[in-house]
């Protein structure tokens, strides 16, 4: 099992992510030095990030059997740039198509929490980044587009509840993992036996 996340994966993703979520690019109107990105100019960089990432790290790693648990993917640029950006749907399916050489997620796991939680969880870990800092309606056309995703495809998206703790999160997503991979012959993580003494 290997887990990436995007942006930032790799080499590429790193710069990227320093340039599309770090405070040095934030869409503060009195930051001249640093204007604003535009919407479509990100749309773009998630785009190069991710061509980057799934030629440079995914498919070599897929052909040698891997298991890749990768944070954010194709359904967050249509629920980020698409329904909170406001940029056209169809656009963004066929620059991920491009971007991933049609590769997609087997399965997506949607933490659904709602949104002033899920803003106050990221006050709270400290420093917030350009996309956390985004307005509450931004965020809320966001949870609106992950719900509309969700709809359009249950085969491979599963929801969990993610207004629990931590550890009740993390035990809906081993289960929903040792489900998917049908790992029959080891403990399930809420069986008696996977329980730390």
């Amino acid at each position: 099992v290997v887990i990436t996340k995007e942006p930032g994966g790799k080499s590429l993703g790193l710069g990227l992510r320093q340039l599309l979520l770090e405070e040095v690019s934030s869409n503060k109107p009195n930051n001249s030095k640093n204007p604003p990105i535009q919407e479509r100019a990100e749309l773009l960089l998630y785009a190069a990030d991710r061509a980057q990432h799934v030629e440079e790290f995914i498919k070599p790693l897929l052909a040698e059997g891997a298991i890749i648990l990768c944070d954010r993917y194709t359904d967050s640029t249509l629920a980020y740039q698409g329904y909170g950006r406001g940029l056209d749907l169809t656009l963004i399916d066929q620059l991920n198509q491009i971007a991933t050489g049609g590769l997609e997620s087997d399965l997506t796991i949607w933490l659904d929490v709602d949104v002033k939680i899920g803003l106050e969880r990221a006050q709270k870990r400290g420093k917030t980044d350009r996309m956390e800092q985004a307005s509450l309606a931004f965020h809320r056309r966001v949870q609106q587009g992950f719900e509309s995703i969700y709809q359009q495809n249950p085969h491979r998206i599963v929801r969990v509840d993610a207004s629990g703790s931590q550890a009740q999160v993390h035990s809906a997503i081993q289960e929903i993992l040792h489900r998917h991979f049908n790992l029959s012959g080891y403990p399930s993580p809420s069986s008696p036996e996977s329980s730390p003494e």
